[in-house]
């Protein structure tokens, strides 16, 4: 299968995580974010299982210990986020919470420093204008998105809304939840980075597979998996809560998208890691393209209405998001 078909897989996948997530959070149901929790936790539980039995992947649960540092920051940031589905539209949501790899080249940068070698040899960071200017847009859009949502007159916000299938009052906390979770998430990828190169390390150095095996492959399955059973685990603990301490009782129509959308996070996620053990750029470039498509549904969808200013706003998020993909941040 093409690079670019599973790209695109993995960009409509996502996509269809956030607007299937989005529908299921309530925002009467305090307890949607723990839900949707228990859905993509259970439909990466199976695709775990799938993997170690059918797919063959020699996995070991120490290995749920070893990618924990990342599991525990990408889960924080997916239940900040579901929680901040409740709160704000998804067209806004979404690009902010993918502005994540602006604060990833941040932090690396800060760790291994930069450099202006464009061999980028060893743990240096690549630093050129145009990943200067990818990081500034998405830095300044984010602050910008804040300003003007928070900023809006009362009335057009009102009037703005008004064919949309779900109203939002002013709210700091609409901003600071998206914003919460690009900081987590970039925290899970920087740690992610960590672990998958030494654990790369220690997997080249056993010398327990054939030379035709792709270990960089292989590594990517084994901590994968990893991460899956790690939000199976999480789920099952929201299930005890919210159905057996709290007593909730499923709802099949506002309970099935979440189901939905935990499958398309779930298939996302393995087209995502072929794309990113064939180290594509071009492919890449386009799965962080996935919140224009999420806005595209929100609008489609959910009668999601912005005003100029915002699109203005997300046009320049966007387009930072799609330098930093080109340039492999």
């Amino acid at each position: 299968m093409s690079i670019w078909i599973i790209a695109i897989i993995a960009m409509l996948c996502w996509s269809g995580s956030d607007i299937f997530s989005k529908i299921g959070s309530n925002q009467e149901d305090k307890y949607s974010h723990y839900k949707v929790g228990i859905a993509v936790g259970l439909i990466m539980g199976i695709h775990a299982l799938y993997s170690i039995t059918i797919g063959g992947v020699p996995f070991s649960f120490s290995d749920i210990i070893t990618y924990l540092p990342a599991s525990f920051f990408y889960i924080l940031s997916m239940v900040i986020g579901y929680i901040g589905l409740r709160y704000i539209e998804l067209s806004i949501s979404s690009p902010i919470c993918n502005g994540s790899g602006a604060v990833t080249a941040l932090l690396c940068m800060l760790t291994f420093g930069v450099t202006f070698n464009p061999e980028n040899e060893g743990n240096e960071v690549f630093l050129n204008t145009p990943i200067i200017i990818g990081i500034v847009l998405i830095v300044v859009g984010i602050i910008a998105l804040g300003l003007v949502d928070n900023l809006e007159d009362p009335e057009l916000r009102i009037k703005r809304q008004q064919t949309a299938n779900r109203k939002y009052s002013k709210s700091i906390l609409a901003i600071l939840l998206p914003v919460l979770y690009c900081i987590l998430d970039s925290c899970g990828t920087y740690v992610d980075t960590l672990i998958a190169d030494n654990y790369l390390a220690g997997v080249e150095a056993s010398g327990l597979y054939a030379p035709s095996v792709d270990l960089e492959l292989l590594t990517g399955d084994i901590l994968n998996t990893a991460y899956e059973f790690t939000w199976f685990f999480i789920a099952i603990i929201f299930a005890i809560y919210v159905f057996g301490i709290k007593k909730e009782k499923l709802a099949p129509k506002n309970d099935a998208p979440k189901l939905i959308g935990g499958i398309f996070e779930t298939v996302g996620q393995v087209f995502y890691m072929m794309v990113v053990v064939a180290g594509s750029v071009p492919g890449l470039v386009i799965i962080s393209a996935y919140c224009a498509v999420s806005l595209v549904w929100g609008r489609i969808f959910l009668k999601e209405k912005l005003s100029w200013k915002h699109y203005l706003v997300l046009a320049a998020i966007f387009a930072g998001i799609l330098i930093l993909g080109y340039f492999d941040v």
